[in-house]
C-alpha cells in the first residue's frame, strides 16, 4: 500500500528555519512529481511547490520564491522542502502527495500524505 509520510514541522519564531520531509513506502519518489501543499485554518489547500521527475525541474509560488527549496534524495527515496526566514503566514499544516502531471493543481494530485504542521509565531 502507498503511503506518503511528512516529518520535520514545528513551532519556529519569525525569521527562522524548517525542513520538512516527505518519505514514502511501496513508491518510488523520483518516478513522480511530487508536490508540497499547505492548508492553513480556514483556508484552501494551496500548491506550494513541486519538483519534476525528469531533469529535476522545480517550480514555486511567487510567495515562497526564494525562501523555500524543494529537493530529492534519490537514495533516501525522499523529498525535502527547505523553508528559511519564515513568515506567520507560512503557519499551516504541509502536505506532500504526488502526480504524474506538472502541476500545483490539488485535484491532479494522489497519495496524500497525513501532513505536518508548521506553526511560525513569537
Amino acid at each position: 500500500q502507498v503511503q506518503l509520510v511528512e516529518s520535520g514541522g514545528g513551532l519556529v519564531q519569525p525569521g527562522g528555519s524548517l525542513r520538512l520531509s516527505c518519505t514514502a513506502s511501496a513508491l518510488r519518489l523520483d518516478y513522480y512529481v511530487i508536490a508540497w501543499f499547505r492548508q492553513a485554518p480556514g483556508k484552501e489547500r494551496e500548491g506550494v511547490s513541486y519538483i519534476s521527475n525528469t531533469s529535476n525541474y522545480t517550480y514555486y509560488i511567487e510567495s515562497v520564491k526564494g525562501r523555500f527549496t524543494i529537493s530529492r534524495d534519490i537514495a533516501r527515496n525522499t523529498v525535502y522542502l527547505e523553508m528559511n526566514s519564515l513568515k506567520p503566514d507560512d503557519t499551516a499544516i504541509y502536505y506532500c502527495a504526488r502526480t504524474v502531471f506538472k502541476t500545483l493543481n490539488p485535484a491532479r494530485y494522489e497519495y496524500w500524505g497525513q501532513g505536518t504542521q508548521v506553526t511560525v509565531s513569537s
